[in-house]
């Protein structure tokens, strides 16, 4: 039994890596790195990771899917984690490093998409990196926002925060990103369902509100119909809410991205 456990405690834990994905044909002028969600406990390396990459790619944008630290399953079952790097600021940390490393590649135009725990991600990476590391614009796509009550989702608090840090008040402040909108200097562009099951729809809200009131450049796209969570860019997915609108959301970003990189 000792041994299976130990076995369990060192699975799905993932190190930083960076995967590139390019368009087959002609060098892409922007890229986008892709942060899978997954609670900050694990990724959904493949409907949040590849799948979105490839589709970056169909349309002519380079994607690098960031695989940064998590603790895994076992830890989300037992509490116990195996290192430190598996918490705040190890994923910032990861996100930090793949924003220089695609800069590094003389791109004119470096953003980050981000999916539910990935959402928050991105979200971190405009307000607390330094601007000449930071993206050039972030599209949290039904994202984790706020670390407070009553909208939290407690999961991903924990998963970023560890164990001991998620009952801490300040760190629910300094990571709750609605709190600092004042710090966000790119375009965004969120969106997610009223409907979502598992991160409330008011963390978009709560952000998109904070950066209309300081005048940010955002939009928000808030579905009303069913769209759940975790859809991806995965048409079988959102086909099967049978929303028009919902399925139409990758074309919308695209329009929403070529018209950002046109001012």
């Amino acid at each position: 039994m000792f041994v299976f456990c130990a076995m369990m405690l060192f699975t799905n834990v993932s190190a930083q890596k960076l995967t590139e994905f390019l368009p087959e044909k002609g060098k892409a002028d922007t890229a986008v790195i892709v942060c899978p969600g997954g609670s900050y406990y694990w990724l959904a390396r493949r409907g949040e990771g590849s799948e979105v990459a490839q589709w970056l790619n169909q349309n002519g944008y380079a994607a690098y899917v960031l695989e940064y630290p998590v603790s895994g399953w076992w830890s989300w079952f037992t509490h116990i984690r195996r290192s430190c790097c598996t918490q705040y600021p190890g994923q910032l940390e990861a996100l930090e490093g793949a924003l220089k490393t695609v800069k590094s590649k003389g791109y004119k135009t470096v953003g980050a998409m981000g999916f539910s725990a990935g959402g928050h991600l991105v979200l971190s990476g405009a307000e607390l990196l330094p601007d000449s590391i930071a993206p050039d614009f972030v599209a949290p796509i039904y994202p984790v926002v706020t670390m407070r009550e009553p909208y939290v989702h407690k999961r991903s608090r924990r998963g970023l925060m560890g164990e001991r840090r998620q009952h801490n008040p300040v760190m629910w402040d300094s990571l709750s990103m609605e709190l600092h909108a004042d710090k966000v200097h790119c375009p965004v562009f969120l969106l997610n369902c009223y409907d979502d099951p598992t991160v409330d729809w008011h963390n978009a809200r709560m952000m998109a509100d904070s950066l209309n009131a300081l005048n940010k450049p955002n939009v928000y796209y808030l579905y009303l119909q069913k769209g759940g969570h975790g859809f991806g860019v995965n048409p079988e997915k959102m086909a099967k809410y049978d929303d028009a609108q919902l399925s139409a959301w990758p074309e919308t970003f695209l329009r929403w991205l070529r018209g950002t990189l046109t001012k």
